[in-house]
């Protein structure tokens, strides 16, 4: 994995601005700590920091080979991702007469390029963001995976065009300032830590979207779809379609096992993480390659406040010990305290150069942090509860007749928390209406489904393209904060289309949530594990931290320079963080969500508004 960014711009002379390109591609030097790397031309300057993970020796960027047909003319490549069809691609270039230099997935990707041009997207498997500059056509080509996995952001001017992997390679550009405009606030406060698809908080920048590709030469831009779900009638029987799950889960998770780097797993003790880790030792044993080194997050004396919800019924650590134990792993157990998760918050804002998910970003990023120490690549469970139905919003009919997402239910509730003026200006509960409604109006319809299939297909299509992209995000983030690369096997497209079109009632095989699976997988897991209910990602129930948060949050409101003042309602916030024991039962996003991390949202907004020096423009 990597950082890529780049130039492009048809009225000055780039050979001059290697500072500036060069300034560009420092700042994400943490995506890639490995190697740097610039490339200029009149036109085209192209930057990249490396994660070596294939063919360590060779492989780096940005990339340059021949344009086909031409002696004389050149293709260069940046590239952040990993492609699990390589080999096949490999073979097939080989086989046309193409001769490789490297072991390495980025001159499969220029070479596939070079052969079919913006088409070999199509036959990509794999997690990616890349652009390919055409020498002779004087043409940028961008794309991005699928599903997201991979980010992308630019921003287009009159004659140019800028591009990041993250916005801060954008903002580091001397003519780009820090701006955010009314739009930009409404997906911070009435949106956030969601976002809508394509947008990039930062006024006048834009993320590619999942499934899309760009050109842009001098007769203008133009961005295209080339992948989206599709509806389709499902042939298969319960039996057949846990075949086909299991096959094509067992057949991407062995892809993502390539590396020439060491790997581990991220585990739960819960369904998917299990199944995945499981499927990794099986694989493990038939190639022998030891034992499969997997890591769990917990926080210290979380077990003494921990109590039983809905949401979250049961605690990991005796589920995790029950799988390490049942494939005999080389298991690490990481743990924090809590003055570390609140130290840790402003650092999740500069990985993600905006507020996120507060001290659960805060706990990703000091897990991936401690990975780090043993592997530089993880395999990860993110996407099974979308693509499957795991979520209890899946099951439960206000959440499904609520008209809105499921996971932003208390829309009413952010409205009240914002300044009179700035309600006025954002206007909550209709922003949320009109992107829903866009949402709603992009799922593709199968005609003759009855209103049952109708409604979970369109709640799966919500999840796929509004919810997951939220934790696909934050995974990438988090972890390339600290260079880790971290696979998500429950994202290939393969499974996610095949899963899509499975009616709702086999994927309740057995009258359970992600039943089909389950079904999937009884001769992987254990049944008790097999069967245990959902349990999210862990967050801490400590009361300090509850107590550190509001402290530090009071604290800054009690600031008269504070940037939070002019835009929220002091006095509502204040009023919550009077009620203690309210406050943290106060869900205002998904299920994780309340009070405590309500506090830690605004501490970050309040950081991220200083520290970027943000200019609101309203």
């Amino acid at each position: 994995m990597c950082g890529i960014t780049g130039w492009i711009e048809w009225n000055e002379d780039l050979t001059t601005r290697a500072d500036a390109i060069e300034k560009m591609t420092e700042t994400l030097e943490l995506r890639g700590p490995d190697a740097t790397g610039t490339w200029l031309s009149r036109h085209c300057a192209f930057g990249h920091r490396r994660l070596s993970v294939m063919d360590p020796a060779n492989g780096a960027q940005p990339m340059v080979r021949p344009a086909k047909g031409s002696d004389t003319h050149d293709c260069v490549l940046v590239y952040n991702g990993e492609l699990y069809n390589a080999p096949e691609l490999r073979k097939e270039l080989e086989a046309i007469g193409y001769k490789f230099r490297t072991a390495c997935d980025t001159e499969v990707l220029l070479l596939a390029y070079v052969e079919w041009g913006p088409d070999c997207v199509d036959k990509l498997n794999g997690i990616f963001a890349f652009a390919v500059w055409n020498t002779a056509e004087e043409k940028l080509f961008m794309a991005r995976d699928r599903l997201g996995v991979k980010p992308l952001f630019y921003r287009r001017e009159e004659g140019r065009l800028l591009f990041g992997s993250e916005p801060k390679a954008i903002l580091a550009h001397p003519d780009v300032p820090a701006e955010v405009d009314a739009e930009g606030l409404a997906e911070l406060f009435v949106i956030g830590p969601a976002r809508t698809p394509g947008h990039g908080i930062w006024r006048d920048m834009s993320e590619l979207k999942p499934g899309h590709c760009i050109q842009f030469d001098r007769n203008g831009f133009k961005a295209t779809v080339y992948w989206k779900l599709e509806s389709a009638e499902h042939g298969d029987d319960v039996a057949g379609t846990a075949l086909n799950v299991r096959r094509l889960l067992a057949d991407t998770v062995e892809r993502q096992l390539a590396s020439d780097v060491p790997i581990g797993t991220l585990l739960s003790g819960g369904l998917d993480s299990s199944a995945l880790t499981a499927l990794a030792v099986d694989y493990y044993r038939r190639t022998n390659q030891g034992s499969l080194p997997t890591f769990s997050v917990d926080y210290l004396d979380n077990d003494k406040h921990f109590h039983a919800h809905d949401f979250q019924p049961n605690a990991d650590a005796p589920w995790i010990m029950r799988m390490t134990e049942y494939l005999s792993t080389d298991h690490h157990s990481i743990q924090f305290d809590t003055p570390e998760l609140v130290q840790t918050l402003e650092n999740a804002v500069l990985a993600k150069d905006s507020p996120g998910m507060a001290d659960i970003d805060a706990s990703l990023l000091l897990f991936c942090r401690e990975i780090k120490k043993d592997v530089t690549v993880a395999i990860s469970g993110e996407a099974a509860d979308e693509i499957f139905g795991g979520y209890p919003w899946f099951h439960r009919d206000d959440a499904l007749k609520a008209d809105t997402f499921p996971w932003s239910l208390a829309t009413g509730l952010r409205a009240g928390l914002l300044s009179p003026e700035l309600k006025e200006r954002l206007r909550p509960q209709e922003y949320v209406a009109d992107r829903y409604a866009q949402a709603v109006a992009e799922v593709p319809s199968l005609p003759g489904e009855d209103e049952t299939r109708t409604r979970m297909r369109r709640m799966s299509y919500l999840n796929i393209t509004r919810f997951m992209p939220t934790l696909l995000d934050r995974k990438d983030r988090m972890s390339m904060a600290v260079g880790l690369e971290v696979r998500v096997p429950f994202c290939d497209h393969r499974l996610v289309q095949y899963v899509f079109n499975i009616p709702w009632e086999i994927k309740t095989a057995g009258m359970r949530e992600k039943g089909i699976l389950r079904k999937s997988l009884e001769d992987v897991l254990p049944d008790d594990v097999l069967y245990r209910k959902k349990s999210p990602y862990p967050k801490t129930h400590n009361p300090n931290y509850l107590s550190a948060v509001r402290s530090l949050l009071l604290e800054r409101l009690d600031d008269p320079s504070c940037p939070l003042l002019p835009l929220l309602n002091v006095a509502k916030i204040r009023e919550i963080a009077a009620a203690a024991d309210a406050s943290s039962h106060l869900p205002w996003f998904g299920q994780l969500m309340s009070g405590p991390q309500l506090f830690a949202y605004l501490l970050q907004v309040d950081f991220w508004l200083r520290r970027y020096n943000v200019r609101l423009a309203l």
